[in-house]
């Protein structure tokens, strides 16, 4: 039997937020490791703001904002504001009350500069892996590192000669036919995003305006433990070069680093010397007829050689997930530094996620789909 829509017969219900959400929501998992990361947090909190003044949004709620966005994939802080107040979801998650009167776009913007300050961003990564080291989660001797590129938000009409007079004010983007014009980063750069490079992901892809994402997963579970954004081209730009940079920081966070797993385009004289030089085993896919000294066919017939460039393949899991989930394929900040702040984040909750996922498998709640 057909149903019949009806009328709004309630304006005021009593309804437990706590309640609608199942108990083996993985969301549930990942806002009580928020909470333990935050509260590490804490002593660099009270360094950043002044102890007199009007009352700010807290910082913890700001932060969780992020995570949230980056879960849900809200393409833009504004978009948040928005959609807070209606969303009890995003209450319950921030500890705000259901009747509580969201915050402006804003206040986002107005506390970006203080946390770009203070690496806000990259100590909360950092806090995410110390949360998975003291869980088990993560192998402490073996990884892998890869790149990717993130899309600029800068069009190419922007890439002008560097020499060339800025438009006049008020113009609109016009028609530009670039055909038959030669354009590199030596000659040309974007009016919108200077830092941005022009680069290729590969020999038949179209050249964009893009940066350079490096990354370092652990090979246990696949989590990231480090995670950086720069430009595509430049000094200690190049995949390999910010490789052997990772594994200095890998060790300094007190990593004992045994191999690394990692394609074909880290197969370099230079890389697979550094790692030799720090005791690392480059588990590094070989290119067909390049003679590195120090990678040979005994390193490619060992099983731990084997066995890392099978788990090396879960790096680009997080790829996939920070492209498509959260929103990352194409930055929506200006400068490499602004895009290294909310990469931070949305790596982060990749691993808040299957970090959320492990908990309750080791609690032995099975996952259940969500309901259509």
């Amino acid at each position: 039997m057909r149903g019949k829509a009806t009328r709004e017969t309630g304006t005021i219900c009593l309804i437990n937020v706590e309640a609608q959400l199942r108990s083996d929501h993985p969301l549930r998992e990942v806002k009580r490791m928020c909470k333990e990361v935050l509260k590490a947090l804490e002593p660099d909190f009270e360094r950043m703001y002044a102890a007199k003044g009007r009352p700010s949004i807290p910082p913890e709620r700001l932060l969780m904002a992020w995570v949230l966005m980056c879960l849900y994939g809200v393409r833009s802080c504004r978009r948040f504001s928005e959609e807070l107040p209606f969303n009890l979801l995003y209450k319950w998650f921030l500890d705000m009350n259901p009747d509580e009167e969201g915050f402006d776009a804003s206040s986002f913007s107005k506390n970006l500069g203080r946390m770009r300050t203070g690496h806000v961003s990259e100590l909360f990564f950092a806090e995410v892996v110390e949360l998975a080291k003291s869980r088990g989660w993560v192998s402490n001797e073996h990884f892998s590192a890869d790149g990717t590129l993130i899309e600029a938000w800068a069009s190419m009409k922007s890439f002008r000669k560097k020499e060339e007079p800025p438009p006049p004010p008020g113009g609109g983007n016009g028609w530009v036919d670039f055909k038959g014009e030669k354009r590199s980063n030596e000659t040309h750069a974007s009016t919108t995003d200077p830092e941005a490079k022009l680069v290729k992901h590969s020999e038949g892809d179209a050249a964009k305006l893009r940066y350079a994402m490096h990354a370092v997963s652990e090979n246990r579970n696949g989590l990231l433990v480090l995670l950086d954004v720069k430009q595509a081209v430049g000094e200690r730009c190049a995949e390999h070069e910010a490789a052997s940079d990772q594994m200095d920081e890998l060790t300094y966070r007190g990593f004992n680093v045994k191999t690394v797993g990692a394609d074909k385009g880290y197969h370099t004289k230079a890389f697979v010397s550094d790692c030799r030089d720090r005791g690392i085993a480059p588990h590094v896919a070989l290119v067909k007829g390049r003679k590195t000294p120090g990678l040979d066919g005994r390193t490619a017939r060992s099983a731990a050689y084997k066995v890392s460039q099978r788990l090396r393949k879960r790096i680009e899991e997080n790829f996939g997930w920070m492209k498509a989930f959260g929103n990352f394929r194409k930055s929506r900040w200006k400068g490499a530094e602004k895009t290294n702040f909310v990469a931070q984040f949305v790596g982060s909750a990749c691993n808040l996620m299957r970090m959320a996922k492990l908990a309750l498998a080791e609690a032995n709640l099975p996952l259940r789909p969500a309901a259509a």
